[in-house]
């Protein structure tokens, strides 16, 4: 399902015309950060998007003064706190730099002004809101029908060339398992 959405995105792409192309690239602009910044502060509103074109960033929360891994963006992801983003509202996610990074960005109030000029942007943002929601839907099944190392396997193969930057604690807390058991499964594969 995410290959056919991932295609139908690229031939929606593909029939972009200059205006189009023209108002994309005026409301992309490209942007780096060194590992360790935080590109979105927990409490802070969640106006831009970010497009992976190298480096990894995660995703977390604080819960109980512990953090709590949510996702691990690679080349070709968005990183964004959706709900944030979606209602231009106060997130309650961090985004922070694994590495060096650079993305490119794209404006919430210019993206949203486009997508009212141009209508292929709007159904190209359709399609975007439709990947993240059958990319969640995805990993909330795997969380519930695969044991932990198959959702170690499924992480590893992600992204390898980047996946000895993610801390054995970042993972095991996105898996949902102690360093232990983590630690276990590492031993097996």
């Amino acid at each position: 399902m995410m290959i056919e959405h991932i295609e139908k995105l690229k031939n929606l792409s593909s029939r972009f015309d200059k205006e189009t192309i023209d108002t994309i690239d005026r409301i992309t602009t490209t942007e780096q950060f060194k590992k360790g910044e935080i590109i979105l502060q927990q409490g802070d509103v969640c106006r831009k998007s970010y497009l992976i074109i190298n480096g990894v960033a995660r995703k977390f929360f604080y819960s109980d003064k512990k953090e709590i891994t949510t996702e691990f963006f690679f080349k070709d992801d968005i990183a964004i706190s959706f709900k944030s983003y979606i209602n231009q509202k106060p997130s309650k996610e961090i985004i922070e730099c694994l590495t060096d990074i650079t993305v490119e960005t794209v404006d919430y109030t210019a993206f949203e002004t486009a997508k009212k000029q141009l209508p292929l942007l709007l159904e190209y943002d359709v399609l975007l809101s439709e990947l993240y929601i059958i990319w969640l839907e995805d990993r909330l099944f795997d969380f519930h029908t695969l044991g932990a190392k198959e959702r170690y396997e499924v992480l590893l193969k992600k992204s390898p060339e980047y996946f000895h930057y993610l801390k054995l604690t970042h993972i095991a807390s996105y898996l949902g398992v102690s360093l232990e058991t983590l630690s276990r499964i590492r031993s097996k594969i």
